[in-house]
């Protein structure tokens, strides 16, 4: 089976990599955008995830992995809506900034850099791979 690859992004005020590396498990919940939703629907347990901070950060500053994949998300007031279970696993050495996945051009057509609205989306493994060594 392959593996899927992805980014979650998030306001530090809403919830820091601090507080989830402290839980080690959330609900990611509460994502209100159809594509999004979509990418959380094919999110299998085990996919590797890059916890991406916006916000002032605006860098990938952790390692995360699916650990339950979509249920229905209990935050939302219609049906449809689901969320996804995942897991603290480190973080990252260095983090990796918005300008450097800019400027390295092995980086330049994903979707952090073309569709930067998106809250969760889908990372090629070449990809994932050298944001993890820009981080290590």
């Amino acid at each position: 089976m392959k593996t899927n690859h992805w980014l979650v992004k998030q306001e530090p005020d809403s919830y820091s990599w601090a507080t989830f590396a402290r839980e080690k498990r959330t609900a990611w919940e509460g994502v209100r955008n159809y594509q999004a939703r979509n990418n959380l629907k094919a999110m299998a347990a085990g996919d590797p995830v890059l916890f991406y901070a916006s916000g002032e950060a605006k860098a990938v500053i952790g390692l995360a992995e699916v650990s339950k994949p979509a249920f229905p998300d209990i935050t939302a007031d219609e049906l449809g809506w689901v969320a996804v279970e995942l897991k603290a696993v480190r973080a990252l050495a260095h983090p990796v900034t918005l300008a450097q996945v800019k400027a390295d051009p092995t980086l330049s057509a994903i979707d952090l850099v073309r569709n930067s609205r998106l809250s969760v989306m889908p990372i090629p493994g070449a990809a994932f791979a050298r944001i993890v060594q820009l981080g290590s």
